[in-house]
């Protein structure tokens, strides 16, 4: 696997196509209540101290298949958010977002200097076992904060410290009888 910065108009544009998704951007808040992404947004995202966002690619053929990414990053604070999303379904569930989301852990902790780094799940979201999987502490619920086809939900807090950061870089295989 391999996390590349989004750089090119090809990737800025992939990576745009996926945060377009209902399936994904229903799940994320990227700012003052905007889910969408637009091209022109990422664009200027990705050349912002306040964003580090990676395309991360299969473990087998480098195929781009998922953004990870860290936002909100505060250098007086040595905070962040990160976020994950697989755009490329096929490749749903099988553990790489969480060694994608290890990795962008790891150069925000060594590379960036941070100290603590935060996300929220929407309750009842499957990215609940990869934030465990990391890791992450829950430290909070914020009660009836986020609405998905007119249903409210609660968010789940977590965070982890850089001194609990490790590393992983395995792919868990399922194994089909």
């Amino acid at each position: 696997m391999q996390l590349l910065p989004i750089d090119t108009p090809e990737r800025i544009q992939l990576v745009a196509s996926w945060l377009a998704e209902k399936e994904n951007y229903q799940w994320l808040e990227l700012g003052d209540g905007r889910q969408l992404m637009s091209v022109e947004w990422l664009t200027i995202a990705v050349q912002r101290k306040s964003y580090a966002l990676r395309l991360f690619t299969s473990d087998v053929d480098d195929r781009p298949i998922g953004v990870v990414a860290l936002s909100n990053i505060n250098e007086q604070f040595k905070t962040a958010n990160i976020w994950v999303v697989v755009g490329d379904k096929s490749y749903a569930s099988r553990g790489q977002a969480s060694v994608a989301g290890s990795r962008m852990l790891t150069i925000g902790f060594k590379e960036l200097g941070l100290e603590a780094i935060h996300t929220w799940i929407v309750d009842h979201n499957q990215s609940v076992r990869m934030a465990k999987r990391l890791k992450f502490r829950l430290i909070g619920r914020q009660r009836q904060s986020h609405c998905i086809n007119g249903r409210v939900y609660d968010r789940l807090w977590f965070d982890l410290l850089a001194s609990e950061h490790e590393e992983i870089s395995d792919v868990k295989r399922r194994h089909t009888a």
